[in-house]
C-alpha cells in the first residue's frame, strides 16, 4: 500500500531539545517532498507547529481532522515524534483503534535521542508482548532516521500471523 497520507503526533510544548525540534522540521519537509499529505490535530505550538510549517513551506498538503477513529480511518500509517506524555496517549489510543479487520498500517517511533528506548527496549518489549496483538506489534516500526522511518512505513507488509490449523488441514 503506498504512504499517502500519514497522521502525525508532536507534542505542543515548546521544543524540549534542539533535536526534536529538528525532527520535527525533517519530518514535516519529507512528507511534502514525498507528495505525502499530513493529517494532524492542527495544534499551532511547539513541535506540532515546526511540524506544519516546515510541511506548508516545502508545498505539502496539510489536513486538519480531530483526534478520533477518523485519523486513522484516512491514514495510511501513524507516526509519533518525541516529546510528551500526549503524544503517547494519542499514539497508542489510535495504535489501538485500529480495527483488525482492516488492513494494517505501520505506526512509526521517530526515536530520536533514544526517546522512546526506556519505553520500549524494542518491539518485541514484554509489556508490548503483554498488551498488544501479534499483528500490533508487527505494525510499529521505530527508527532514529526521519528518512528511514518513512521509507520503512513505505515499504510496510502486514505480518504474518500464526494461524492454528485445524484437524482437518493435518
Amino acid at each position: 500500500m503506498p504512504l499517502r497520507r500519514v497522521v502525525v503526533f508532536a507534542g505542543s510544548a515548546a521544543p524540549l531539545a534542539p533535536s526534536y525540534a529538528d525532527a520535527a522540521t525533517r519530518v514535516g519537509r519529507l512528507l511534502a517532498e514525498n507528495g505525502i499529505s499530513l493529517l494532524t490535530e492542527g495544534v499551532m505550538t511547539g513541535l506540532e507547529a515546526l511540524l506544519v510549517e516546515s510541511a506548508r513551506e516545502a508545498g505539502g498538503a496539510v489536513v486538519l481532522l480531530p483526534r478520533d477513529a477518523t485519523l486513522v480511518e484516512k491514514a495510511d500509517g501513524i507516526l509519533a515524534l518525541p516529546q510528551g506524555l500526549l503524544t503517547f496517549d494519542e499514539l497508542f489510543q489510535l495504535w489501538s483503534w485500529q480495527n483488525p479487520a482492516d488492513p494494517e498500517k505501520p505506526t512509526g517511533l521517530l526515536n530520536v535521542d533514544g526517546y522512546f528506548t526506556a519505553l520500549l527496549k524494542n518491539e518485541s518489549d514484554a509489556a508490548v508482548e503483554r498488551f498488544a496483538r501479534e499483528t500490533q506489534r508487527g505494525m510499529l516500526i521505530v527508527d532514529p532516521d526521519p528518512e528511514s522511518l518513512l521509507r520503512s512505513m513505505a515499504d510496510f507488509r502486514p505480518p504474518e500471523t500464526r494461524r492454528h490449523q485445524s484437524r482437518d488441514d493435518r
